[in-house]
């Protein structure tokens, strides 16, 4: 699956990370319905750097069934999930089924 990362910046995890979710600046993985900074790229233990793509497409995992070109928000565990009610933090280029299934995302700051 393609990805396309315009920026990627190093956060220290503050908190295990987990590989292809959204995560804040502080290192700990995303609230649901919260903000994000990004998508980690690959899992980090806490006081690793982790590189988080934050502008352009990240592939994320999703919490759920998602919709070519849905609004995206962070679901439970930093997952992409359809968006409901919170902070809008991507859009899907790609569709999911079910939980676990990856997808594109195009970013959008928040």
């Amino acid at each position: 699956m393609q990805k396309i990362s315009l920026l990627t910046l190093t956060v220290i995890a503050t908190a295990a990370l987990t590989a292809e979710r959204f995560v804040t600046g502080a290192g700990v993985t995303s609230t649901a319905a919260g903000n994000s900074l990004g998508v980690t790229r690959s899992d980090a233990a806490v006081g690793e750097a982790a590189p988080v793509d934050v502008i352009g497409t990240a592939v994320v995992v999703a919490g759920g069934a998602v919709a070519v070109d849905g609004l995206v928000e962070v679901g439970a565990d930093g997952k992409a999930v359809a968006k409901t009610a919170g902070v809008t933090v991507g859009r899907a280029l790609t569709a999911a089924a079910v939980d676990g299934d990856r997808i594109e995302v195009l970013l959008i700051p928040n």
